[in-house]
């Protein structure tokens, strides 16, 4: 094939010939169409040097932003201002994405690399003997990395430490720095741990990368009840378990839990669903005490729906072989409100929500040796198990957790699919 059409790289003031763009129009320019993405802020985010000689500005950020933060398709835009050019040989940015896992204890580690995107915004030659005092640059966030060749969606920048012995802690960190070499300065930095060479100077940030998603369809209207409890629809599912008795002349109880069939909610809204209590009247009579409305001073609540977050480590990349393969922690991230909304001699009908912790800001991931899963519980734990009626109940259902609520104006945001239930996805007799 021939390349004599084939443009070639340059670097230096070449790059001052590229157009400029910006997000929204000039003065002499005109709108056609709007795609629906949300407006980029208009602010800078600065990181300066600690000589002061060197400053890394990162376009798109709000102005009282602590770290500059992406999301997915994102483009990292910004420049580097230079004070002082003298003697400068080389300019680059990087854009570097980690998965550390780190044990507490004995100090095993391992590290799995995200992203890595160099790009070289200027060389010292004969044609570019002064480095210009401002350089500008746009790196692209990739939507998904490689390990142990399998193909991952690129994850959200997180923490978690699990407690055990041993301890560990994983990490998901992003970070944007200039690398700025002067062979000749004073002073030179040096840096053994990160490879670089004497005289280079470095001016870096860590960013805050957050993929955006939202669910695939708009929540459903609420259930209705009729004289026979629920009249169930389409795009709510049912999900089944019983509640069994341990008590002569008292009869096992349905349990019903009605949640939206995608199974995919936003962290900023509210999780409906509806619960449904059956049996006859002496076991609901029995079971009132039990009831999710019900509240007894001093005591927590015996039947809870919650949304829990489970953070599994695969440690075998950092102990021993015989060690513990997989180690994990369980986080109560939600907490389900109950209401009564009907009652006949044969049913009781509850409808509720459940808040989301305004901690929350990622969805579930998988990357390399670390996963996080969300999942809704149903649970029945009786004050005085020995003295209760019925067994305890737990019922456990995956869910998937999106970023951003559904919107028709959200195109720059990856619709999450709906959740797949599983076959081991039942209630279970304690």
């Amino acid at each position: 094939m021939s390349t004599t059409t084939l443009l070639s790289y340059q670097t230096g003031d070449s790059l001052q010939q590229i157009p400029s763009y910006t997000s929204e129009p000039q003065v002499h320019e005109q709108r056609l169409a709007l795609s629906g993405r949300f407006p980029r802020p208009s602010g800078n985010f600065v990181k300066e040097s600690k000589n002061g000689n060197a400053r890394l500005r990162l376009m798109a950020q709000e102005d009282d932003a602590v770290l500059p933060l992406y999301s997915s398709g994102a483009p990292v835009d910004g420049v580097i201002e230079l004070s002082k050019t003298e003697g400068v040989s080389r300019v680059e940015v990087k854009l570097e994405g980690h998965l550390k896992l780190r044990e507490i204890a004995e100090g095993g580690h391992s590290t799995a690399r995200l992203c890595l995107d160099t790009r070289v915004l200027w060389i010292k030659d004969r044609e570019n003997r002064i480095c210009p005092d401002t350089l500008r640059f746009s790196l692209q966030i990739p939507d998904t990395f490689t390990f142990e060749e399998k193909t991952y969606p690129l994850p959200p920048t997180f923490g978690v430490k699990l407690s055990g012995l041993p301890g560990f802690t994983a990490n998901i960190d992003y970070s944007v720095g200039a690398i700025i070499n002067r062979p000749n300065a004073s002073g030179p930095v040096k840096s053994k741990a990160i490879g670089l060479i004497v005289g280079t100077q470095t001016v870096a940030t860590p960013i805050l990368y957050y993929p955006r998603t939202h669910p695939p369809s708009p929540l459903p209207h609420p259930l209705v009840t009729t004289s026979r409890g629920f009249l169930e629809t389409p795009e709510w599912g049912v999900h089944e378990s019983v509640l069994y008795a341990r008590q002569k002349g008292i009869n096992d109880i349905t349990v019903k839990l009605y949640i939206p069939v995608s199974r995919v909610f936003c962290i900023s809204e509210r999780i409906p669903f509806h619960l449904s209590i059956s049996s006859n009247p002496i076991s609901l009579a029995a079971f009132l005490p039990l009831s999710p409305t019900t509240h007894v001073v001093g005591r927590p609540k015996a039947m809870r729906l919650q949304l829990m977050r489970q953070s599994t480590v695969d440690v075998r990349s950092v102990v021993k072989a015989d060690a513990n393969r997989e180690m994990w922690r369980v986080d109560n991230i939600g907490e389900a409100t109950f209401r009564l909304i009907g009652d006949a001699p044969t049913w009781i009908a509850y409808s509720g929500e459940i808040h989301i912790d305004t901690s929350v800001r990622t969805a579930g991931f998988k990357a390399a040796g670390l996963s996080v899963k969300d999942c809704l519980l149903l649970s029945l734990n009786p004050f005085d198990p020995y003295k209760c009626p019925f067994s305890d109940l737990r019922q456990v259902l995956n869910v998937r957790l999106t970023t951003d609520l559904r919107s028709p104006n959200a195109a720059d945001r990856l619709p999450s699919p709906p959740y797949v239930p599983r076959p081991q996805e039942t209630g279970s007799r304690a």
